[in-house]
């Protein structure tokens, strides 16, 4: 198969345990309490902080290394790329963060529902990215390691996509939407997955040598969301241990997952 083969099969993964995750509308109708959502989205950040190290800088270096190009530079330039992109969609693109009542972004006449979804929909495209360019790389250098450690991070993100759908699906539910629409609505925030991985390795395809800086770019990206909405919303209220617990747990098994598969 070739590189976009492999990304549309990586991505489309994370977003079945998207999909998955909204499911739990048909099986429950209460929100997530908010200990366990705390512990979610602090699993969430440690994930996304040991693939970008362990997926996406790391490996940016060495690819620009093995071009004859310092290693950092095209690790460092996209990652700060990668931030600023991510802050841009986060002040243009209207979007409103659960337990919220202010609207983030452009003002807009969009439904608290939209919002909602939009909200997910902004640190998932960089997931996407991520795991397309994973498995982007590891078909471009028919590497069985890369082709693990690619493997690795889609599953990582994917378990880490699934209390997003429920998260997403429940708190609908509460507001009176049916179990269908509410379920459609949750796994709609994971499709910018497939999307974003298939069109970033369309784009490394034609411009060759763009595969450092685009890695790197993903894990900007993903660190942006990571300290601007994860870790703070983690840490909200009372028990914040809670967050920090579960940012260690994602972050051990985001590690030892890209460690034992690469």
């Amino acid at each position: 198969m070739n590189a976009v083969a492999y990304a549309a099969l990586g991505t489309g993964f994370t977003f079945l345990l998207t999909s998955a995750g909204a499911a739990v509308v048909f099986f429950f109708k209460n929100e997530i309490k908010g200990n366990i959502q705390k512990s979610f989205l602090g699993f969430a950040a440690g994930v996304m902080v040991a693939a970008s190290v362990w997926s996406l800088l790391i490996p940016a270096i060495s690819e620009a290394e093995a071009m004859g190009l310092i290693g950092w530079v095209p690790a460092a330039i996209g990652f700060v790329a990668g931030g600023v992109f991510l802050f841009a969609l986060d002040h243009l693109l209207p979007h409103l963060h659960l337990e919220q009542k202010q609207p983030e972004g452009l003002s807009s006449n969009w439904k608290k529902t939209t919002l909602l979804v939009s909200a997910v929909t902004l640190h998932n495209i960089p997931e996407g990215m991520a795991v397309g360019l994973a498995f982007a790389m590891a078909a471009q250098h028919q590497d069985p390691a890369l082709m693990s450690a690619a493997m690795a991070l889609a599953i990582g993100i994917g378990i880490q996509n699934f209390p997003e759908g429920a998260a997403i699906s429940l708190p609908l539910r509460q507001e009176g939407f049916s179990r269908f629409k509410a379920f459609l609505y949750g796994s709609l925030s994971g499709i910018v997955e497939p999307i974003f991985g298939i069109l970033t390795v369309l784009a490394a395809s034609q411009i060759a040598g763009l595969m450092p800086w685009l890695l790197s770019f993903a894990a900007g990206a993903m660190i942006f969301v990571v300290v601007e909405e994860l870790i703070p919303e983690a840490h909200l209220g009372e028990h914040t241990h809670i967050g920090t617990i579960g940012f260690m747990v994602g972050f051990l098994i985001m590690m030892i997952l890209d460690i034992a598969l690469g």
